[in-house]
């Protein structure tokens, strides 16, 4: 797939999950929480016996799929964005600072980042979840905490990278503030790494809210969310697999989508990488 296409299969998806999540109570066919204990295990509606009422089928108390999947979305898109906005801004500054002072503060913020990724990052989102209780916040807290070290580490060498350049020695001669200098010479030209970096940042907070969702550690049993239907459907998986499979191709086209999102974003933003596509 070409770099044009990728960039407009990501946004494509990425506009759809905001439509989906924005406008659940005007989309979905059927409340996400409504029962019908008459109507369970239905099965798609292009499969034999499938009906036009619920298009992707029911689940096990009769609750509608598709419904479910639309409110997933806002699950999805809030931990997407609201996690790794305030990832990429922590990682950034603490990037940033470091690349361009060094000394003690390249060394604080270095030892630190080494410390940080010691730890399992799936084991210390588990144990935050664990110790904060179930929430959306939660699960912010748990991804910001884990990646904002990607950020962190991505900035700094670029950054470090950027200190040395012309028009930073010739910002110094002209006697601007370091503060200055970073905010608007060095952070435009990091830019394009960090709208990578957050689109990226996106599909892995998705991951991360499913996996804590099928675990229980995401918000509460009565929301859906992509990761609780994964797995309220893997106990009939043999029965009525589409419970399973239609939150997970959810997720994997969202990661796939926010993937090819941040390389279109790289290439229209990098101007070497503009130049190297002319």
């Amino acid at each position: 797939m070409s770099g044009r296409l990728r960039f407009w299969f990501g946004i494509g998806v990425f506009a759809l999950l905001v439509v989906c999540a924005l406008g659940a109570p005007w989309i979905a066919p059927h409340d996400p929480l409504e029962q019908d204990l008459l109507a369970t295990f239905q099965p798609p509606a292009w499969r034999e016996g499938g009906s036009a009422d619920f298009p992707f089928g029911t689940d096990g108390l009769g609750r509608d799929i598709l419904s479910r999947l639309i409110y997933g979305a806002r699950a999805a898109l809030t931990v997407a964005v609201v996690a790794a906005f305030l990832a990429g801004l922590l990682g950034t500054v603490l990037g940033l600072l470091a690349g361009y002072f060094g000394g003690w503060i390249d060394a604080l913020v270095s030892r630190l980042v080494d410390i940080w990724m010691a730890f399992p990052p799936v084991l210390l989102s588990i144990v935050l979840a664990a110790v904060l209780g179930a929430g959306l916040h939660t699960v912010v807290i748990a991804i910001v905490v884990i990646d904002w070290t990607r950020f962190c580490r991505v900035v700094r060498a670029e950054t470090l990278v950027q200190r040395n350049q012309d028009y930073v020695v010739s910002a110094m001669t002209i006697g601007l503030r370091p503060g200055a200098i970073v905010v608007s010479e060095i952070l435009p030209n990091v830019m394009p790494l960090l709208l990578t970096l957050f689109s990226l940042e996106m599909g892995i907070a998705i991951v991360v809210e499913a996996v804590l969702s099928f675990a229980g550690l995401s918000v509460a049993n009565d929301t859906a969310t992509w990761g609780s239907m994964i797995q309220d459907g893997r106990q009939f998986v043999n029965q009525a697999w589409w419970l399973m499979a239609l939150p997970m191709g959810c997720i994997i086209v969202t990661v796939l989508a926010t993937n090819a999102l941040g390389d279109g974003l790289r290439e229209r933003t990098d101007p070497l990488a503009r130049t190297a596509r002319r």
